[in-house]
């Protein structure tokens, strides 16, 4: 949607901090609305309204690189939002969507096409080993990163986690900053 920036894209067009853009929408500076998934999103028209009135210089289009895909599976909506807010706010720009069970998963996982999948391997109808296994196998989505989330796993449950194809396993709660940098190092941003 050539005519909406999200606040990472919006930042970079005023050449100020995804943060900064996020203060003047929660200011009423700069008028915004969310998705379905809690992502604010900026129309162009009224950015560009704010940046003229504001005597920002509105900047020549360039073309835009692909956006990263990540999906989130968690059926903790708290989490979620915690995992969504913090890479929504990253420099990466990441297109992120959630899904709360595995069946949800599944479909997006085949849709959506994430380039990094966020899975919390504890919800009851998830067999973290099996979705692992099943991604790696699978032409289509083996290059899919994979994080895997648990607060109940021991080291020899990672390592087993590992072994049918997760990349990563963190347990929660969360270390957001290192997630974080661990999400732009495999997708290869960092």
């Amino acid at each position: 949607m050539e005519g909406i920036f999200t606040v990472f894209q919006a930042s970079k067009y005023c050449n100020v901090s995804p943060k900064t853009i996020i203060n003047w929408i929660d200011a009423g500076h700069i008028e915004a609305y969310r998705t379905v998934g809690g992502h604010r999103r900026i129309k162009r028209v009224d950015l560009e309204a704010f940046m003229r009135k504001q005597g920002i210089p509105i900047p020549e289009a360039e073309p835009v690189a692909e956006r990263k895909r990540i999906l989130i599976v968690d059926d903790d909506p708290i989490i979620v939002e915690t995992l969504v807010q913090a890479l929504e706010e990253d420099e990466h720009d990441y297109e992120i969507i959630s899904a709360s069970d595995g069946f949800e998963a599944g479909i997006q996982v085949t849709h959506f096409k994430p380039h990094l999948l966020v899975l919390d391997i504890m919800m009851p109808d998830i067999k973290g080993y099996e979705v692992c296994k099943r991604i790696k196998s699978n032409d289509e989505t083996k290059e899919t990163k994979i994080i895997v989330l648990s607060a109940y796993l021991d080291e020899e449950k990672f390592k087993k986690m590992k072994d049918n194809g997760a990349d990563l396993c963190f347990s929660k709660p969360l270390p957001l900053p290192q997630l974080k940098q661990e999400v732009a190092r495999l997708l290869h941003l960092a």
